[in-house]
């Protein structure tokens, strides 16, 4: 009894793990891009001046993924609590 809850509690956790994986990585992307394109703006002489500023926009753009990430991941959880007799 305590083996099968504790996949399904696995499994659950798993279900929400995976949840909007794609949006999650988009903005892992986005933060290391803008990350680079910061360093490129402000330690390499002769770069465009667009640079650094594109690089926080960019930075910030993969933070409100991540963010929006986390709010859908509650409101899921919000509508689909784990119950265990399921």
């Amino acid at each position: 009894m305590s083996d099968d809850l504790s996949a399904r509690r696995a499994a659950y956790i798993a279900t929400i793990r995976g949840l909007h994986r794609k949006e999650r990585l988009l903005g892992f992307a986005a933060c290391l891009v803008g990350v680079l394109l910061l360093i490129w703006g402000r330690q390499v002489p002769g770069t465009p001046g667009w640079a650094a500023p594109t690089g926080l926009l960019v930075i910030g753009a993969g933070w409100l993924l991540f963010a929006y990430v986390i709010v859908r991941r509650t409101r899921y959880v919000r509508t689909h609590p784990f119950d265990p007799q399921s």
